[in-house]
């Protein structure tokens, strides 16, 4: 994979340990992602409080559960996308061109969103949605490629992406939650557009320190199957809103129907990817065989993530209403909790890159640090049991520690599950579905928000230590079956270690 790189597209020599050991490319990429983030979970910290404000308050007067299930809706859709993405990476843009058209998209649906109307905050979610599903997977197959597949820096520099990230989901909550508290939703949405800008402007500067920079995309389509390509993609496009405006001029395509075919959708989606992976001749007999793990890493990605989103749904929402937002005689807004989140993989990510560069080849194998993950994802849920059990009303106040413990364990949890998850998907990807594998990753996240947007339907009707408790539980399980099939999984996924 990585060893198809032309020596054109390569980065200078002296790159290769430049950024604290690791390819001065990283610096780059990793740069990007600070304000993507910064951008996308600042603006979804408060989405869902913006949906469910009223209108009085520029809001658009859901209710809460309504508000996550839509909120949840955006974020399949996001990663639906993805897998197009991948695709027109592979086969016509190219990885750079790709992240960089990305990358206006969301700029764009930002500056949408930053205007008071209601149709230009729908505008704003499509373009960011599109947007997102170009430069997300892209953005992280860059990164496989500043290593050799064998190269042990490989999860250490995942670790050091990962928390560059985070310091954009740190960032981005307090400063779109300040404003979004003191000026108005569309201040809010507004700060993400410049953040998104600053993105844009550092990765084109950098450009020449990255992997595969060439213009052409690696696997490209013949000139007669390209033209085919870009006409079906128009005419598609064309006939999806057109069915989508009639239908809903009609009065059947309601918002919560939208949402109920988004979750279809992304059922369907990841059965028909793998189907079409397995199939296809242009993958290996072993390529194939290190399919057969990944399915388990997909549904094990699926499980945590369902209780990772609702760190910006449910839980921001339980936040605003049952939690206490002054500590230490400061006042701070609800979503600024979104924040203790990406404060803790900032602080994390290091130390846990720090700890698997000196464990070397003695450190766990890649499904035991994912199946870790994932108990620690559970474990967040079930810990909020305790605060919100025994009350005979809604109208207690919890301590803000009980929030933060539950942040903890969640980001803890996420540093271990997406750095290894992302990195062995590199690994496991088939040559000729490079960045469609990572696609395929995404697709995991696409499922986890599918089936969330469903179950946060049932916040407003049963008693919140039933709602985490259960879902905590779920994931505990599913966690520990992994940790179960570890012996499988280390001899099918060779060479991952």
């Amino acid at each position: 994979m990585d060893g198809d790189i032309q020596p054109d597209s390569k980065p200078p020599p002296e790159d290769d340990h430049a950024f604290f050991g690791q390819p001065r490319g990283l610096l780059t990429l990793s740069g990007l992602e600070v304000w993507e983030r910064f951008s996308f979970l600042g603006m979804q910290a408060i989405l869902v409080l913006y949906f469910a404000d009223s209108v009085a308050h520029d809001g658009l007067g859901m209710s809460p559960g309504t508000a996550a299930s839509v909120s949840a809706a955006y974020g399949t859709l996001v990663y639906l996308v993805s897998v197009a993405g991948g695709w027109l990476a592979d086969r016509i843009l190219g990885s750079y061109r790709a992240v960089l058209w990305g990358g206006i998209l969301i700029a764009c649906g930002h500056y949408a969103m930053a205007v008071p109307t209601a149709a230009m905050t729908w505008v704003g979610l499509g373009l960011i949605s599109a947007g997102t599903g170009l430069l997300k997977p892209n953005v992280a197959t860059m990164v496989g490629k500043l290593y050799r597949t064998d190269d042990e820096r490989r999860d250490a520099g995942f670790a050091l992406y990962y928390m560059a990230i985070n310091i954009g989901a740190f960032a981005g909550p307090l400063i779109t939650g300040w404003l979004g508290d003191h000026q108005g939703w569309h201040w809010g949405f507004s700060a993400a557009a410049v953040g998104m800008t600053f993105g844009l402007v550092q990765y084109v500067a950098g450009r020449r320190h990255l992997a595969g920079r060439k213009h052409s995309a690696e696997f490209a389509l013949a000139p007669d199957a390209l033209r085919r390509a870009v006409r079906m993609i128009i005419v598609g496009a064309v006939a999806v809103a057109v069915v989508a405006t009639v239908l809903a001029l009609a009065g059947w395509l309601t918002i919560g129907r939208f949402v109920d075919v988004l979750t279809v959708l992304s059922v369907i989606a990841p059965v028909v990817y793998f189907a079409v992976m397995f199939r296809s001749p242009r993958v290996t007999a072993e390529e194939r065989g290190r399919l057969r793990p990944y399915v388990v890493l997909f549904l094990a990605s699926t499980v945590f993530n369902f209780i990772l989103f609702q760190a910006y749904s449910t839980m921001i929402l339980l936040a605003s209403t049952n939690a206490e937002t002054t500590i230490f005689g400061f006042h701070f807004p609800a979503s600024w909790y979104a924040s203790a989140l990406g404060a803790f993989e900032v602080g994390l990510a290091p130390l846990v890159a720090a700890v698997w560069v000196r464990m070397g080849p003695r450190q766990p194998h890649a499904s035991n640090k994912i199946a870790i993950g994932v108990v620690l994802g559970g474990l967040s849920f079930l810990l909020m049991v305790l605060p919100t059990s025994g009350h005979s009303g809604d109208d207690y106040l919890m301590s803000v520690w009980w929030i933060v413990g539950s942040y903890l364990l969640l980001g803890l949890g996420d540093i271990l599950l997406e750095t290894s998850g992302m990195s062995a998907t590199t690994k496991l990807a088939p040559a000729a579905f490079s960045s469609q594998t990572m696609s395929l990753w995404f697709l995991s996240l696409a499922l986890a928000n599918g089936i969330q947007a469903q179950t946060v339907k049932y916040y407003d009707h049963v008693s919140k230590p039933a709602y985490f408790g259960v879902n905590g539980a779920i994931a505990v399980a599913a966690g520990l079956v992994v940790i179960a099939a570890a012996p499988w999984l280390r001899r099918t996924m060779h060479p991952v270690h």
